[in-house]
């Protein structure tokens, strides 16, 4: 027997294409051979015949945040900041039946590789930038899990009371932490996945945890990667040179580490049956995060 809401997405590939057909529809683009580039969080095409990026939802916590994403992506434009920058001309998030999607200008990623430098010097530049005018949600790392843990895809309810007590226990842990860094605006999931070798230089983008929070999650993803998984550079220490300060000394960065894993795991739940493709490397993913194995190593999800 295994925890499966009723409510879950279902994002069969059928299901996708039908979406995506409605959603261009909806922009007046052509959808025809459109190429799905990545499922994980959210299903993302880049259109054949514009140079455009459609991303699909894929769960209610990437639902939720849409409106978010689409406010912090027009702050960033205003300020000329390196980022992705939504389609022009097409009202966002574009909206067909319970899912939400929104279109990207597509940028060809033909410059040299980002690194753990140029990370550091994009989220620099973001922790500077000042505050948006309209208002930002608080981090609340364990809203999104708990909304995937509400809507897994074929996830045994050992697992599912395993992880659940996770959330609580770290929840509790995250209260007691001091940080040192100034609080103010996070990408919320900086990573070198969500950074883009543009033509004219790195470009950020994935803005679907940007909030208000403590800037040492922002340093967290690369120290986690360092550590957990299989890269073949570790891009953590030039990101930590260059951005003055090294996450993994903190005291506080056990908790932090294991929040980014929990998140790690807790992803993907909803897509789970929908992109069996995942499946194998999640079971790794979840025997060892249960199991405390912190060093055993984790592949991307392709």
């Amino acid at each position: 027997m295994t925890a499966t809401a009723d409510h879950t997405c279902g994002l069969t590939r059928d299901r996708l294409d039908t979406l995506l057909t409605a959603v261009c529809d909806q922009a007046g683009l052509p959808s025809a051979g459109a190429e799905l580039i990545k499922f994980t969080n959210n299903a993302v095409f880049r259109l054949p015949h514009a140079p455009v990026v459609v991303r699909i939802a894929g769960s209610t916590a990437a639902r939720v945040t849409l409106p978010t994403v689409v406010r912090v992506a027009r702050w960033l434009a205003h300020h000329d900041f390196p980022a992705v920058r939504l389609l022009p001309g097409v009202e966002q998030p574009i909206r067909v039946d319970d899912q939400l999607a929104t279109l990207w200008t597509y940028i060809p990623e033909v410059g040299p590789r980002p690194g753990g430098a140029d990370l550091a010097t994009l989220l620099q530049r973001l922790h500077t930038l000042p505050h948006p005018r309209h208002s930002l949600p608080p981090w609340q790392p364990m809203n999104q899990i708990r909304w995937r843990l509400a809507e897994p895809e074929d996830l045994s309810p050992d697992d599912h009371a395993f992880l659940l007590d996770e959330c609580d226990e770290l929840e509790d842990q995250l209260g007691t932490l001091r940080y040192v860094l100034p609080p103010g605006v996070i990408h919320g999931d900086a990573f070198l996945g969500n950074v883009i070798a543009g033509p004219d230089g790195p470009v950020l983008c994935d803005f679907d945890s940007t909030t208000i929070g403590p800037r040492e999650w922002d340093l967290t993803p690369a120290a986690v990667g360092s550590l957990r998984m299989n890269y073949p550079v570790n891009e953590h220490l030039p990101l930590a040179e260059q951005y003055g300060f090294d996450v993994i000394g903190w005291e506080g960065f056990p908790v932090l580490r294991r929040l980014r894993e929990l998140k790690l795991v807790t992803s993907v739940l909803p897509i789970l049956r929908s992109n069996p493709s995942i499946r194998s490397q999640w079971q790794h993913r979840m025997h060892s995060f249960k199991t405390g194995a912190t060093n055993v190593r984790w592949e991307p999800y392709r």
